[in-house]
């Protein structure tokens, strides 16, 4: 299914990556961007630079984010 993408991979240089996993990898990718996108737009909102910068340079697929958007960030009240 991924064999369009092994040509890519060894160019990049991780021929040794079994093609099994890059389902799993792109699947992985796919939800740390958009938990990322999702905790850097609310940390903009907030007007939370050191959070919006953590945010932008730490990658922990989605955890970091996840804990910012439950936790941190400012509640908006019922309208």
């Amino acid at each position: 299914m991924f064999e369009q993408y092994q040509e890519f991979i060894n160019v990049m240089g991780y021929s040794s990556i079994p093609t099994e996993f890059l389902g799993l990898f792109f699947l992985m990718m796919i939800w740390s961007l958009i938990w990322k996108g999702i905790a850097l737009w609310k940390a903009a909102e907030d007007r939370s630079k050191p959070w919006f910068i953590a945010l932008l340079i730490v990658n922990t697929m989605g955890i970091l984010e996840i804990i910012y958007i439950f936790f941190f960030s400012k509640k908006k009240g019922l309208k």
